[in-house]
Formats: structure tokens, sequence, C-alpha cells
């Protein structure tokens, strides 16, 4: 029976070795084709018409007009007179047309009367919220609130709806005023991070053709496998006679786990059309309809004692994820990471008219770290302390956690790493007192994530030829993270072969099922299911070798080309002799990772810690970026040049959520007013200064197994360049994106 592992890291020959992407040349060279990039014969492209009005009631839609229109082909409302319309957008109708220019005229031509009704987005206010917004509907009785819980003077109490039992409720707010006023220090503030946009470079959307009653959908998708069933259901077919392909996505981030309806509208017109149908969502669409992260804001009191130990922790949060879905940040996530043995917390969801919200890279995680664990920052201001200091006090130790997420004694090893490489007893000074050169001053910020990983369910089958040949099916996708890559390198290192001479078959809905490519779950995965199938598959060829050099299966070894006896390459034959032993038949093994079997090639439960070091122009508000330090642990590290890349990638994003990117929209009308590329800002490669990237992999982490790290570095950014511009300031910047607009009104309110 084969013993599933990993390779201790000094006899590893190719996993943890620094590759390059297998699929570099091919995206470097533009051969890559994406799912926008797929054109077929004959097809039609197809533009849906948006509605203008945030809210409003559907009195008549006509598509008739746009059936005159020269080159379009078809043309069908999504909406029906009477329906409402909660958000800016949502698409009504859709057009299909012999080319782009045919389909955008005949969506001008569709005639369509509304009601325009009440519009509510202003989702910081909750005061007004409260007045006249009819809340998101719950499971529970409506209200604006969703629960809250606090925990002191030995009871634990957690009310999911106001009302219930007010005597324990009225308990812990004399247990929580004693506590604050017992606190040898209190912090009192507000924070908030705005919502912000899925902004995919690859919009979404799909190409769809039939052929003998099967559809084939080239769905830009982080989820192949399981897509096939939402378009089967709705067009009355069955998922195996859908396949659903998707060699490259540009971007996805969480927001591309559906078909969603226009990509069924797509394929009931090319069935009606008889002919292939392409549509993408323009890029208004896409920053309205792809998705958006929800916002949240936070009114909070902290008491610490002396030391700066967090004893006390009271707060009220809010925030809207749309019109309708609940979603936003848990009372469970506050504050974040840290645990204070005393705590209050309210929970509060805003309905607003906007779409409703979708996955975006470490759903709510980001959003918690930024108006939480600036209250500590503060509090260290406030005591004159260094913050490194107030952060490592409140952790606890790995025997008494004041944490949740990663060991205590694995954030201070990060602390140690990042601290050095930021450069913080060179820099750190107390807040606002720092050195100025004119009217710039800078400043030294940190914060501490966590993220579960893990590995999805995914299968796999891996063939090895007679003559030598390895590849693999399955149906998973590569995000853009290096998935195969990834896969390569794990059966590399089962067969003793160069990594690029194994050929990865992924992106097709009728490989193997793999899990969608959500919450940092694809590698942990695929790995698992590739080495189980590697380990299975080497076992078999060993038994064969075996006989063949009368030594034990278990004595063997693939190394370098060869499979010989360990530690012995006279005592060998090469692999693809090897694999001429299996016969005339190829050798298929499959492989499996079920995330309910827990083994030792995939963990959970990870931790990271970020620096930065800002620079603040106090006369313009401007922020820059000199540098930002990134520690990350992941478990088994299988590439780590693709792993740093993670976090590049990562660390950008979150520099332009904590100084650039935000979705404004007209409180009057409810309106996007920057969903275009040249309004919805991003950071640029001047903005981002110097990244530093630091894998932390001792063994006590290696032999974890395979963890996810797609999500966990994009989550702190935002609370450490927040607390890197207070640093400079000596005022705090209460709300991301810290705009020069904000910036400089925090400087006047200081003031």
């Amino acid at each position: 029976m084969v013993e599933y592992s990993w390779p201790a890291k000094d006899k590893a020959t190719a996993i943890g070795t620094r590759v390059k992407r297998l699929d570099g040349p091919e995206k470097a060279t533009g051969k890559a084709k994406y799912s926008y990039d797929i054109n077929l014969k004959n097809q039609l492209i197809a533009k849906g018409l948006g509605c203008p009005h945030a809210h409003a009631k559907i009195t008549s839609i006509d598509v008739a007009p746009a059936l005159k229109v020269p080159g379009v082909v078809h043309a069908e409302p999504l909406k029906k007179s009477g329906d409402e319309i909660e958000w800016q957008g949502e698409l009504l109708a859709v057009v299909a047309a012999e080319s782009p220019a045919a389909a955008a005229e005949g969506v001008k031509a569709i005639k369509v009367e509304y009601v325009q009704l009440p519009v509510f987005v202003e989702e910081d206010n909750l005061v007004a919220a409260s007045a006249v917004v009819e809340p998101v509907p719950t499971p529970r009785p409506p209200n604006l609130i969703s629960g809250r819980a606090w925990k002191g003077g030995g009871k634990t109490l957690t009310v999911k709806e106001p009302g219930d039992n007010d005597d324990e409720a009225t308990f812990g707010d004399k247990e929580i005023e004693r506590l604050l006023k017992e606190s040898a220090y209190v912090v009192e503030a507000t924070y908030g991070i705005d919502t912000i946009t899925h902004c995919c470079l690859e919009p979404h959307g799909s190409t769809v053709e039939w052929s003998g009653g099967k559809l084939t959908a080239h769905l830009s998708t982080q989820n192949v496998s399981q897509t096939a069933g939402q378009f089967a259901t709705p067009l009355s077919i069955t998922a195996d006679d859908v396949t659903v392909h998707c060699d490259y996505i540009g971007g996805g981030f969480g927001s591309k786990f559906q078909a969603d309806y226009w990509g069924v509208a797509a394929a009931r017109i090319a069935k009606a059309t008889g002919r292939p149908v392409k549509f993408m969502l323009d890029r208004d669409q896409e920053l309205k309809l792809g998705g958006s992260r929800p916002s949240a804001y936070i009114t909070v009191r902290l008491g610490a004692d002396k030391d700066g130990v967090v004893q006390v922790w009271d707060s009220s949060h809010w925030g809207s994820a749309g019109a309708s879905n609940p979603g936003g940040v848990s009372e469970g996530q506050i504050p974040y990471v840290f645990t204070p043995p005393n705590y209050r917390r309210l929970q509060t969801n805003l309905k607003t008219n906007h779409a409703q919200a979708r996955a975006w890279r470490a759903p709510n995680h980001p959003q918690a770290c930024a108006i939480t664990q600036t209250a500590y920052d503060d509090l260290a201001a406030k005591m004159g302390a260094d913050s490194l200091e107030i952060f490592k006090k409140n952790l606890g130790t790995d025997a008494k956690s004041g944490s949740r997420g990663a060991k205590p004694s694995v954030y201070l090893a990060e602390m140690e790493i990042g601290a050095k490489l930021i450069g913080w007893k060179e820099h750190w000074h107390p807040h606002g007192k720092g050195p100025a050169k004119g009217s710039v001053v800078e400043g030294l910020g940190l914060a501490l994530h966590t993220w579960g990983g893990g590995g999805n369910n995914s299968t796999c089958s891996v063939k090895i030829h007679p003559d030598g040949g390895v590849e693999t099916f399955c149906g998973t996708q590569d995000l853009g993270t290096g998935t195969r890559t990834v896969i390569a390198l794990v059966l590399a290192e089962c067969f003793g072969l160069p990594y690029d001479a194994i050929k990865v078959n992924i992106g097709s809905s009728k490989y193997p099922t793999a899990g969608a490519s959500g919450g940092s779950t694809t590698v942990g995965g695929v790995s698992a299911a590739h080495r189980r199938a590697g380990q299975e598959a080497f076992a078999k060829i060993a038994e064969l070798v075996g006989k063949k050099l009368e030594v034990e299966p278990a004595t063997l070894e693939a190394v370098k080309g060869r499979v010989q006896v360990a530690g012995n390459p006279a005592k060998s034959v090469s692999w693809k002799e090897a694999c001429t032993l299996i016969g005339m038949t190829p050798l298929e093994v499959p492989g499996a990772n079920r995330n309910s079997e827990r083994t030792n090639l995939t963990s959970i439960q990870v931790g990271g810690v970020q620096f930065a070091h800002v620079a603040v122009d106090k006369e313009t508000g401007v922020i820059k970026l000199k540098k930002f330090v990134a520690v990350q642990d992941m478990g088994l590290i299988i590439s780590p040049q693709q792993a740093e890349s993670q976090i590049y990638g990562a660390v950008i994003m979150g520099i332009a959520y904590s100084l650039f990117e935000q979705r404004i929209s007209d409180p009057k009308t409810g309106a996007i007013l920057n969903a275009e590329l040249k309004d919805y800002k991003l950071a640029r490669l001047g903005d981002v200064g110097e990244i530093v990237v630091s894998l932390y992999e001792p063994e006590s982490e290696r032999s974890r197994g395979v963890i996810g790290l797609g999500e966990p570095p994009v989550i702190s950014p935002g609370a450490a360049i927040s607390n890197a511009v207070a640093n400079a300031l000596g005022v705090r910047v209460p709300t991301l994106p810290m705009t020069p607009q904000r910036v400089l009104a925090a400087i006047k309110a200081k003031v």
C-alpha cells in the first residue's frame, strides 16, 4: 500500500525549485487564446441593453425596433413589463448581430419605458439607511441588525435579533462600561473602507456554439468543472450535453464562478439562430455587473491595560453588499486576528441600489483587517509606544493565544523577518514625530492576516505511455497562478523527469472533475490529487522494474530520468525502458483529493505579516509607497517563483484599494460615475514602490503540506498602509482609499 507523502527538502528534485511557467512563452507571444479571443466561423456578436436607472419599474419594453437595424439577426427581452430593477446596468434585453457596431445600434433602438423609484446608495451613512431603506431579507425577521455578540464577566452571549435576552444584553452593557472605565488607555474612533468593483482585464462572457444538440461554451471562468449544469438546467438539457472550455482567463478574483444569465442567453440565441454567439460584457457593464467587494465601516471603543494589551473591545460595524446579497464582514471577524478577552460586536447589513457583491480575493478579510487593526495602531500612538511591540503583545503565546489564525509563534517569527527587511529599527518613529523633507513626511506601518486555504475536491487521471511520455487530465483551470506548472512539478518529482516533459491537460469540463478556483484551494487540491496519482503510478512501474532487476520495488526511486535502486545508479534502467514494461496499453492512474479527508499532503490555516514604508506630501495629500514587505507562510512551497509572483500581484491590488480604487455613485440617482477604466483608478507601475517578498517555510510549516496562497497576501495592505500614513502624519486618514482629498481633510481636521 502506497503511503502518500511529500519528499524531504534535501531529497526533492523538482518541488521547491525555481522554474519558468510552462505557459509563459504562449502568454508572452500572444499565442495563448483567452475566452475573449475565441472567434468562430459565422459567429454573431451579442450585446446587452443595461438599465440606465438604479431603481425603476419597467412599464413597457419593445425589442422590435432593433430587428429593423441592418445586420441585426436576433433580439429578445431579458425582462418584462412590471419587473422591478434594483441596480443600474442590469441587462434588460440582448441583441445579436453580424458585427459589434450593428449589435450596438440594435441595442440603442430598443424602446423601454420606466417608472423611477427611490434610490439609496449612501452605504457609509447608517443613520440615513435606517431611516429610508428596507433591509436585505434574511431568514430572520426583517431588520437592519444581523447579529451582535459579546463576551465578558464569564459569560458569552450571541443575540441574533434585537430584543432577545434583554436582561443579558443589559448585563453586557454594564460589563463593557466597567471594563472601559478600568482601562489604562481607551481608543474611540471610526474607520471605513469603500466598496470596490471587480476590474478583470477580460470581462465576463463566453462564445458558445451548438453541434448535434450539444453545447460548447468557451467561458471565461474560474469554475470549469461545475458550470456545465448552470447552462444545462435553464436550457432544458443535461450537463453531459455541455462542454465548458477555458484554456486561459484574463482575471477572475472570485467573480467568475457562474455561467451567468448573459451566458445562458448567448446559448439560447445560438440555438435559435443556428450560429455561434459571442457575448462578452462591455467595460462599463463589467464594472456595474461583474461583482464588487462590500464596504465596511465601524465605530469602536477599545480599552487596554498599562502594557497595551487590549482587555475590552466594543464596536458597531456596517456595510453593504448591494441590493440582494446580505454579505459583508461578520461579527465573528471583529477584531481581525486579535481576540481580546472581553468584547461586544454589533453587525449591520445595509441594502443599497447596487448589483450584488461577489467574492473578491479573501472575501471580507481585507475589510475586517482595515477597520480593526488600525485601532490597535491608534492604541500604540496614544501610548507613544512602538506599534510593532503592541501588536506582538496582543498576540499572546502558543500556550495562551490572544489571536486567531496562525500560531502566535508564526506571526512573531514573521514579524522579526519583516521588521529587518523594512528597516523598522532605523525608520520607525512615534506617530507624527518623524523628520520632514519640506512638506514630505515618512512613516511605517504593519498589519497581520490569516486565511484557511487547504485543498479543494479535485480528481485527475495520469497517463504514462509505453514510450515514456507522461500526461495528465484534470478539469481544473489556471487562474493565472500557474496551475499547469505546479501540476508538472508534482509529477516531475514523482517520476524523476524534467517538469517540462509533463504534458498538462486542463481547462475542459470533460476532464476529471476538479474544484473551482476559490478560497485559495486549487494548488492544494490539484497538488494532492496528482501526488497520489503519481505515487500510485510509480509504485506500479516499480513493481515491473523490480522484477526485471530482481530487487524489491520498495527500494526503487526515480531520479534524473532513471529508475534505480536508491543510492545505486549502477543498478537501474532508463525511464523510457521502464515504461516499455507497461506493455502496449498506456498506464492510467486516477488521483483524488477530498477536503473532508485531511492528510499530510495538504492542510489549512496560514498567517502573514506585511509592512509599509510611505512618504506623504502634506501640501498635496499624495501618498507614495517607498517600500512594501510581505512575509507569508503557505506550508510546503511547490514553486517559489510563482508563489512570489502571487504575492507581488496581491500587494499591488492592496496598494490600489488603499490609495486609488473605489466605486463612486451619485447619491441622488444611484448612477455609477466611474464605470470606465479612464475613471476607475488603479495603481500604475510608478505607484507601487519597491516590493519585497519573503516566503516563510521552516520545516514545521513545510511538514503541513500544501496550503493555498491566492488570497492571504491581499488582506493586510490596507491596514499596513493606513497605519504607515498615520505614523507619518500623526493623524489617521479614517477611510480607504486614502485619496489626496481625504488626506488633506484629515490634516485640516487635526488643525
